[in-house]
């Protein structure tokens, strides 16, 4: 699945009590990758806290969150306001072909929605059959660690 075949990339995932998403066009994917290189998968660092603290300076130095055209954090509580994001991102690029990976656990119901809108022109994957070494997979491990650096702020603000 090559970088030139999908207008749009739409990465949506879930952390504990959060719900996010990132969109990123076809032609800021080169780029954005370039500044990713550090992002790693979450659960599998030994070091969590460790990794967020320096990746969260990453993010800052590099301008990370400036490549993507959007990206959203809310608590699961306001789901809703998320998938109508996405469903008014699709509406607004009828002619567009797009890329979403979802969280496996919400895979069946976003599909069955996305296909109401737009089936031809967007493909809606799950995030566990995204290929590690893949574009895909590597802006993916940027949205699930903006998760994990907002859950940790969360958790911050609660001691």
């Amino acid at each position: 699945m090559g970088a030139k075949q999908f207008d749009y990339y739409v990465f949506i995932d879930y952390s504990e009590n959060l719900l996010g998403y990132l969109i990123i066009e076809k032609e800021k994917i080169q780029e954005f990758i370039a500044k990713i290189s550090k992002f790693a998968h979450y659960r599998e660092l030994k070091h969590k806290h460790s990794y967020l603290h320096s990746i969260k300076k990453v993010i800052e130095k590099k301008k990370v969150l400036s490549y993507p055209l959007k990206t959203k954090i809310r608590k699961t509580t306001e789901t809703p306001e998320i998938y109508s994001d996405i469903l008014e991102f699709l509406n607004k690029h009828k002619n567009c072909l797009v890329f979403i990976s979802v969280d496996n656990k919400q895979y069946s119901n976003f599909e069955r929605l996305v296909k109401i809108i737009n089936g031809s022109k967007t493909k809606v994957v799950r995030e566990s059959e995204l290929k590690k070494d893949t574009f895909e997979y590597r802006i993916s491990l940027v949205l699930d660690t903006l998760l994990n650096l907002e859950r940790l702020k969360d958790e911050l603000k609660r001691e």
